[in-house]
């Protein structure tokens, strides 16, 4: 999944917890560290290419270097 793979590339030294989460009707959620990032229920639709990282990457902040660059 390339969510789980983006999130865990960049920022595995940060997360301690990462949930993906289906239900009914095709939901889809990731949780990471008990903070809900993307819902495919609340947009109605899958997430971008690379959306769920952004979206994560604005959660943490820019003071959080990506693992690379560490």
């Amino acid at each position: 999944m390339s969510a789980v793979s983006d999130l865990l590339t960049d920022y595995q030294h940060v997360i301690d917890d990462l949930r993906l989460v289906t239900g009914d009707n095709g939901a889809f959620e990731v949780v990471v560290d008990g903070e809900l990032v993307y819902s495919k229920h609340a947009t109605g639709r899958h997430a971008e290419p690379g959306e769920v990282l952004e979206i994560f990457r604005s959660l943490v902040g820019p003071d959080i270097p990506v693992y690379a660059d560490q």
